[in-house]
């Protein structure tokens, strides 16, 4: 049982690592993209050009990709598709076995 806890503990543990680790990469993008835009915005004749938003947008492609793995969702492979996966497998195993009774 003292097992079982220490179990649920260390992946409720795990758990919320994860999410602070997002939440810290979160703020840190906020502030420093923040800054950044800001400075362009006051040093720049010409603020709307592409080439000054690359890395908000670079950057907010990795935070999303940080953000999907953390709260567990997959647009492209979600959770029904790997369900499907693993019931197919199953039953590729299972007639395998069946081949051979």
């Amino acid at each position: 049982m003292e097992n079982f806890n220490k179990e649920k503990y260390n992946r409720a543990k795990k758990r919320v690592d994860e999410l602070k680790g997002f939440y810290i990469h979160l703020a840190i993008y906020v502030v420093i993209n923040t800054f950044i835009l800001i400075n362009i915005y006051l040093r720049s004749e010409s603020f709307w050009q592409w080439e000054h938003f690359i890395t908000l947008v670079a950057w907010g492609i990795g935070l999303f990709f940080h953000a999907s793995k953390t709260f567990g969702f997959n647009p492209l492979l979600g959770k029904g598709w790997e369900e499907r996966q693993i019931q197919k497998y199953m039953d590729e195993d299972k007639e395998e076995m069946n081949k051979y009774k």
